[in-house]
């Protein structure tokens, strides 16, 4: 059996690591009997720790929010990927570049040498590029991820393409970065359906209190998002066939790029869409394989242009020089 110091900071891991911890289960990791559990659960709230305890069926602790932050334990796994995930999330979220900055500086003075070398290497060679244009606030993806973990029904002020204001009132699934954005996967309780908003379009969520069931997605997460991605109202879409066929091809092709849809065993047909000339030419590169139009796009000409231009930085000018 742990010593009691031992037991309790076990104890403090294991209700850290997920929301609901009925008594058998925690008296089962710990070795422990349910009176040894329910006194070392009244240590910890001694200590500071709001752990909450409920009965009757579905009972058990939980850890609650207290007026104060308590100490947080993280093994060493955890903490290398709390310092890659706030330098790579500061690109891309709006308003804690300060805030990450400091939060690395007072992990690193507390961790031990053996995982300050481990992070320090990571400076040399980590950067995050500043994302173009509107970022989604860190706030905003707090509220989100909360709800989503809860599954508590929201209220969400919301600007669509055209810039026209709307409240949605949805139930939160998941939350996923994806081509440089951060989006929701939701349920909208007004349309009967599922959606995907653009955090960065929000303002801030409300919630309402109310509980829900988490529906099922039609498909697999990234599935689904591959094809709410390409049906997205967008500025330039287009159909290109592809050689090779699409279960091959899509270990290949980033989800991001493009839906993939079937045709036989040697072509299928991608599905792509993007806001700029630039991005979708991109999406053609991504693909790796030769390909053809499935149909002339009305833009055709504004894409030969965009293609030229990276053909005429590399003509025959540039290739005797490198020659040379």
């Amino acid at each position: 059996m742990l010593e009691t110091s031992a037991r309790l900071l076990r104890l403090l891991t294991l209700l850290q690591s997920r929301r609901h911890w009925s008594g058998e289960a925690l008296s089962e990791h710990l070795g422990i009997d349910r009176r040894t559990v329910r006194r070392d659960v009244e240590r910890l709230r001694e200590l500071g720790y709001p752990v909450e305890a409920s009965s009757g069926l579905g009972g058990g602790y939980q850890l609650g929010q207290g007026s104060e932050m308590p100490p947080v334990l993280l093994d060493d796994d955890e903490a290398v990927v709390v310092a890659v995930a706030l330098r790579a999330a500061s690109s891309s979220i709006g308003g804690m570049e300060e805030t990450a900055a400091a939060l690395l500086a007072k992990l690193e003075q507390l961790l031990p040498a053996r995982l300050r070398k481990r992070i320090g290497a990571l400076d040399g060679v980590m950067s995050a590029l500043p994302l173009q244009g509107p970022r989604a606030s860190a706030d905003i993806i707090t509220e989100l991820a909360g709800a989503c973990r809860d599954s508590e029904t929201l209220e969400l002020p919301y600007r669509d393409r055209k810039d026209a204001e709307t409240r949605r009132k949805v139930e939160p699934l998941h939350l996923v970065h994806a081509v440089r954005r951060w989006y929701l996967v939701a349920w909208d309780l007004d349309r009967a359906d599922f959606r995907t908003f653009r955090v960065d379009r929000m303002g801030k969520p409300k919630r309402t209190g109310s509980r829900f069931v988490p529906r099922t997605l039609p498909a697999p997460l990234p599935e689904y998002m591959a094809r709410a991605l390409t049906s997205l109202p967008q500025r330039f879409q287009m159909r290109v066939r592809l050689e090779g066929s699409a279960q091959a091809l899509a270990k290949k092709i980033p989800g991001w790029v493009g839906l993939l849809e079937p045709r036989d065993g040697t072509h299928c047909v991608l599905h792509t869409a993007a806001d700029s000339m630039e991005y979708l030419a991109t999406n053609l590169v991504m693909c790796g394989v030769p390909f053809e139009l499935e149909e002339a796009p009305a833009f055709l000409t504004e894409l030969r242009e965009t293609i030229e231009r990276v053909r005429s930085a590399l003509g025959p000018k540039r290739a005797a020089r490198a020659g040379a």
